[in-house]
């Protein structure tokens, strides 16, 4: 996931989209990303981080300012867009960088692990905008939450150790990819 977001070099060969390589610049502009651990400052507000965050993904004062608000409301903060960070639960600043990841509205969309310490309601909120998200654009979503991916994904590609061990619709594991996971890992391992 970080080779891709031009984070990591990888040590052969090369990632692209559409001819750009991912560590062109203009990459960056159709990228989102949500790293498992994102850091924030916790003495911003909710609104000043996305403000702060625009900024740096070069979107203009008016058009962020915007899209902050409409992105607060999304993932239901907008009540809360004045208070520190610090004083927010966790599931709270997960949202918080969710909306960030969809500030400049990223053709490419990487989540890691973007439903940890959210509640089920949010959990599946959450999933409904992905999967309407992906309509339209690139996802690619690290979690261990099979049941996030039964409702999100068409297609799934199952990795162990950097080898890939499956790729296809989830339907294809006969509806239901947990117990194939379970068949691939055994139990043990699904929690880890």
């Amino acid at each position: 996931m970080r080779m891709i977001c031009g984070i990591l070099k990888p040590t052969s060969g090369t990632i692209s989209l559409d001819d750009m390589d991912v560590g062109e610049e203009n990459y960056r502009s159709v990228l989102g990303y949500l790293p498992q651990d994102f850091g924030y400052y916790p003495e911003f507000t909710g609104m000043d981080f996305l403000l702060y965050m625009a900024a740096l993904k070069g979107i203009g004062k008016t058009q962020a300012k915007r899209k902050s608000n409409e992105l607060l409301q999304l993932v239901s903060l907008q009540d809360v867009a004045k208070k520190k960070i610090k004083t927010y639960s966790g599931g709270m600043k997960q949202r918080l960088g969710i909306a960030q990841a969809l500030l400049n509205q990223p053709n490419v969309l990487i989540l890691d692990e973007p439903t940890a310490g959210l509640d089920p309601k949010e959990r599946v909120r959450f999933r409904n905008l992905i999967e309407d998200w992906g309509k339209e654009n690139i996802i690619l979503l690290s979690t261990h939450i099979v049941s996030d991916i039964e409702h999100i994904a068409d297609n799934v590609l199952m990795m162990k150790e950097g080898q890939l061990i499956f790729s296809g619709r989830w339907d294809e594991t006969k509806g239901n990819l947990e117990d194939f996971y379970l068949e691939q890992f055994g139990r043990d391992e699904l929690h880890e």
